[in-house]
């Protein structure tokens, strides 16, 4: 099975690599940004025409994010499935730099997602 136009929207790569954009049959296109978050986030939300920008990726990324205050609501889903090693999610976050709020807990027969707001202090 072959997937195409699998976002349907544009998707900004955080990569170390310039390589040209893979544009998929649809309306999904992957940019490889390589000039940092910020320039990914701006670029993200002008082509989102304000939507929601969804950020995506492993603990290193994510951290990125957080630790430069871009990040506004964030889901964890937890599945009872042991993984083994990895970098930990909220190593090297400054746990002063936002209020940290529960706003929806959904359960499931196979993982329980959690949304929780955060509020710059």
């Amino acid at each position: 099975m072959k997937l195409e136009d699998l976002y349907k929207a544009d998707v900004y790569v955080l990569t170390h690599e310039e390589r040209e954009p893979w544009v998929q049959k649809g309306t999904t296109t992957f940019y490889f940004i390589n000039d940092g978050i910020e320039s990914a986030l701006e670029k993200a939300k002008k082509s989102a025409k304000g939507k929601d920008v969804r950020i995506q990726g492993g603990a290193n990324t994510i951290q990125q994010f957080l630790n430069a205050g871009l990040v506004d609501e964030f889901f964890i889903h937890i599945a009872p499935v042991f993984l083994g090693s990895g970098i930990r999610l909220f190593d090297g976050i400054d746990k002063d730099k936002y209020d940290i709020k529960i706003v929806e807990v959904i359960p499931s027969d196979l993982t329980t997602h959690i949304r929780y707001k955060l509020t710059k202090k």
